[in-house]
């Protein structure tokens, strides 16, 4: 690999390439192509992967896997799943993968994996079964799970996406942000007695979880006497210490290990919530649905591997067509917080611009990932997406039931889903949208005035994910997609996709803001920082 991948001979062929395509438009390119669909959709097992509606040709996708290929994508696929550092700024290895899959990482590290799910599993059971029971004697009916970023983000998309599998009587909640009205408003509706609390904190030490564990633990010690604590609190973290003083029993803790970053931690204890709510049996499921994924990831050829199609076509997207976000659209309400999750997946791993050998990059890296269920965002952002003037590139995900078990209602959705793909794609030209207006009976001067008002560009790039339904394995299997979509995307950056350096910078000043005003602000800016510290004093 060179210093920056940018200066690959395939790279360059790459840019030269997209010269070549910027003036192609999706009409064209199908009009060229009668077997555009056959040629540019996948299948493995149960997923359907439609490109079709992307701006590429064959060769497009051919210059992509050469560029994939001498950035050593093989090679690094090996590594990750082989435990080789490939974190290399942290010399951490990245093995999230062995959370779930048999064949990643060292045997050691599998045994430590496996005496941990079946610790995790032995305290599921005893909650749900009411073996183990709160200080006054009840039974757990609430698991409120404080963390923050991925230890939040991972185990609340599952819950949610989960929902109609909650079962045991158990209901999560999640709080996460500091400002206490996600905990103050939680504790006016549980009873603390039947409330068990889980603090997911790698350190220990994370100021916003720490905040708000220490104010459960006084809501639930001020309750229930001070030996709650230990029969009321569980943590995800490694720092025996500060659990030592925060009262957690031996019994209690779960292990995070330092090759597991936050944002690919679900997979581990941090999942302990969403475990809880849907049982063992699910969770099974929704490990080995992202170890179909692993599997596929490491086996399949590029020309049909799920993962990678999607990762090059980010990187050709963002990088080669110049579109600025990633609009992830799911026709599942059930996966309302998937874009959040994916947010922090995508441009917390790939928000960079320094390479690996440690130069600032010459291209465009991460996108902008936002998005919302796509029935709601039609009558929202869409106006902007078809006809403003920013384009997006587009990930639509449906499945083929809903979540409910039937297809009374998804069939709607399907309907809109493909009809938003098509217009996206090939747009409404001013003939067409006068020809409309004709046929509707419009006078010539209405035409005249408004046909311009009704033309859609198209040529936004999209693709299609589709699937079964929304369970616990295919739950598993979008998150492992994505995960490996963003790894390839970031070894064809050339950027270190496991670190994240630029989260704690803020961190880091926050802890030297004094809101009482005691300690004077220092460094640049302080005397603005002062004025409004000084402000908030004065009219809190």
């Amino acid at each position: 690999m060179t210093a920056l991948n940018s200066s690959l001979n395939e790279w360059a062929a790459v840019a030269a390439h997209a010269k070549d395509m910027s003036q192609s438009h999706l009409r064209d390119l199908t009009a060229a192509d009668p077997q555009r669909w056959q040629n540019f959709h996948i299948e493995n097992d149960t997923w359907l992967l439609d490109i079709s509606r992307q701006r590429i040709t064959a060769k497009t996708l051919a210059l992509l896997f050469d560029l994939a290929r001498a950035a050593d994508l093989p090679a690094r696929i090996a590594a990750m799943f082989r435990g080789d550092p490939i974190n290399s700024t942290e010399q951490r290895a990245v093995l999230h993968t062995a959370l779930r899959s048999d064949f990643a990482g060292p045997q050691a590290v599998q045994a430590e994996v496996a005496a941990t799910r079946r610790q995790l599993v032995d305290f599921v059971a005893a909650i749900r079964s009411g073996q183990k029971l709160g200080v006054t004697g009840k039974k757990f009916k609430h698991v409120v799970n404080i963390g923050i970023g991925g230890s939040d983000l991972g185990p609340l998309l599952v819950c949610d996406a989960l929902r109609h599998e909650w079962s045991g009587g158990i209901t999560p909640h999640f709080v996460s942000n500091v400002d206490r009205m996600q905990l103050e408003d939680l504790v006016r509706s549980i009873d603390p007695a039947e409330t068990l609390v889980i603090v997911c904190s790698k350190t220990f030490i994370t100021q916003e979880t720490q905040a708000n564990a220490n104010a459960a633990r006084a809501w639930i010690v001020g309750a229930l006497g001070e030996k709650a604590a230990a029969k009321h609190f569980v943590a995800v973290s490694t720092n025996a210490e500060a659990m030592d003083a925060f009262g957690i029993a031996a019994e209690h803790r779960f292990t995070m290990w330092d090759w597991v970053g936050g944002r690919y931690s679900v997979w581990s204890a941090v999942g302990l919530a969403a475990e809880l709510a849907i049982g063992s049996e699910r969770f099974r499921e929704f490990l080995q649905g992202a170890s179909d994924i692993d599997r596929h990831f490491t086996t399949a050829p590029f020309e049909r591997n799920l993962p990678v199609l999607m990762g090059v076509l980010g990187v050709w997207n963002r990088t080669f067509l110049q579109l600025p976000t990633l609009a992830v659209l799911p026709y599942d309400q059930r996966l309302a917080r998937l874009p959040a999750y994916l947010q922090q997946l995508e441009m917390e791993s790939n928000g960079k611009s320094v390479s690996l050998a440690g130069e600032r990059v010459d291209f465009a890296t991460a996108p902008v990932v936002w998005g919302a269920p796509g029935s709601n965002a039609q009558h929202s952002f869409f106006q902007m997406l078809h006809q403003g003037t920013p384009t997006a590139a587009l990930d639509f995900i449906a499945p083929l039931k809903g979540s409910w078990g039937g297809t009374e209602g998804q069939d709607l959705a399907l309907q809109n889903c493909l009809a938003q793909s098509q217009a996206f794609a090939f747009g409404y030209t001013a003939a067409e949208a006068e020809a409309g207006m004709r046929k509707a009976g419009a006078a010539a001067a209405d035409i005249k005035r408004l046909s311009a008002h009704r033309v859609h560009e198209g040529n936004r790039p999209s693709s299609l994910l589709m699937y079964p339904q929304t369970t616990a394995r295919s739950l598993g299997g979008i998150l492992a997609l994505y995960e490996h979509s963003v790894f390839v995307q970031g070894t064809l950056w050339g950027v270190n996709s496991f670190d994240q350096f630029g989260v704690e910078l803020g961190k880091k000043l926050a802890v030297g803001i004094d809101m009482r005003g005691v300690k004077a602000p220092q460094g640049p800016g302080a005397e603005g920082l002062k004025a409004l510290i000084d402000y908030v004093s004065k009219h809190r």
